[in-house]
């Protein structure tokens, strides 16, 4: 394809570097350090039968607000750094903006996945549906590419569907803690917690039923809104 023929979205002479004004008028920039915890979209017991109200709780209030913690005080120490000129930790905090920053980022999808089970949508629309089908084949087959990807991670971690810029495609990733085994540029849609603490106390070590449990909460209007932010996306690996 010409120059001149390339859609804008992926045409060079488009392409600009936004300022930071142009970039919070779309999605606020978050200052180094200043990470918060998302309020739940819906109250702790909404997810029943499904995901428990403690379980919810403790999982938002606690462990999902450890991991904006870790990750200020990451980014407040690699600042430090920079000012001082002393880059002596850096390895150790850069690992800890990874885990945290993955975590956090991972979380927020997680709970924006879900809604109570009578206000859900419970299957994409058309256009969603056939991208899922030109990227696995069926629904049914990208449903059971996710669900084994996050059955089968080792100890703890995720599973995702992903929209890939670079393959302009969906993808299934598994995450090992939060950051491990990703694909470099991958946009996430779709996740699923597979660390004990999401599911423990309804479910013991059943992890294949919470999984199952887990597709009763899925809301693909905030999976197809994510997919079309995320397809604005388009960034070719060559010129």
């Amino acid at each position: 394809m010409s120059e001149s023929k390339k859609p804008e979205c992926c045409n060079d002479q488009q392409a600009k570097i936004l300022t930071a004004e142009d970039v919070a008028a779309c999605c606020p920039r978050v200052a180094i350090g200043q990470h918060e915890l998302p309020p739940l979209p819906y109250p702790y017991e909404a997810l029943e039968p499904y995901i428990g109200r403690e379980t919810v709780r403790i999982h938002h209030d606690l462990h999902h607000k450890a991991y904006v913690t870790g990750l200020n005080q990451a980014e407040q120490e690699l600042a430090k750094q920079r000012q001082e000129g002393n880059f002596a930790n850096n390895r150790y905090w850069a690992e800890q903006v990874a885990f945290n920053g993955s975590g956090h980022i991972l979380h927020s999808i997680y709970w924006s996945n879900m809604a109570p089970p009578s206000v859900r949508k419970p299957e994409p629309d058309k256009p969603m549906l056939a991208w899922i089908e030109l990227s696995f084949g069926s629904f049914d087959a990208m449903k059971g590419q996710l669900t084994a990807a996050a059955e089968q991670v080792q100890g703890s971690g995720w599973a995702a569907l992903a929209w890939n810029p670079a393959w302009q495609r969906l993808e299934v990733l598994q995450a090992r803690r939060h950051e491990n085994l990703t694909s470099w540029g991958a946009i996430p849609i779709l996740v699923v917690d597979v660390w004990e603490h999401a599911y423990y106390l309804d479910y013991q070590n059943r992890r294949g039923e919470y999984l199952k449990a887990w597709w009763n909460l899925v809301d693909w209007n905030d999976v197809e809104r994510r997919m079309a932010y995320a397809m604005k996306s388009c960034v070719p690996l060559v010129r």
